[in-house]
């Protein structure tokens, strides 16, 4: 399971823009998630969010995004692609 740290959440950060998705974080009274429009990849998360639950929405977006295998590259990326994915079935079990 992933540590709701900065360095967590900067390793998501830069996975999710290796995967071609742009992060913002903005104001509002809103549900944080993601959403696709005309073929831009955006995650919209709470900016009063603190680190760990920017790390808790990004692992939920990640969790409902469609990401094909040979999609990653980087052996790096990879393998926290994998760390993170044991986040997504650890929660399903809590």
């Amino acid at each position: 399971m992933l540590k709701p740290t900065k360095h967590t959440l900067k390793k998501l950060e830069a996975l999710f823009e290796f995967l071609g998705y742009n992060i913002r974080y903005e104001r509002g009274n809103f549900q944080s998630g993601y959403c696709i429009v005309q073929d831009k990849k955006v995650a919209v998360i709470n900016r009063f969010f603190d680190t760990p639950g920017r790390v808790d929405c990004l692992i939920d977006i990640l969790q409902n995004i469609i990401v094909e295998k040979d999609q990653i590259t980087d052996p790096k990326m990879l393998k926290f692609y994998k760390e993170a994915q044991k986040s997504f079935t650890s929660k399903e079990k809590e």
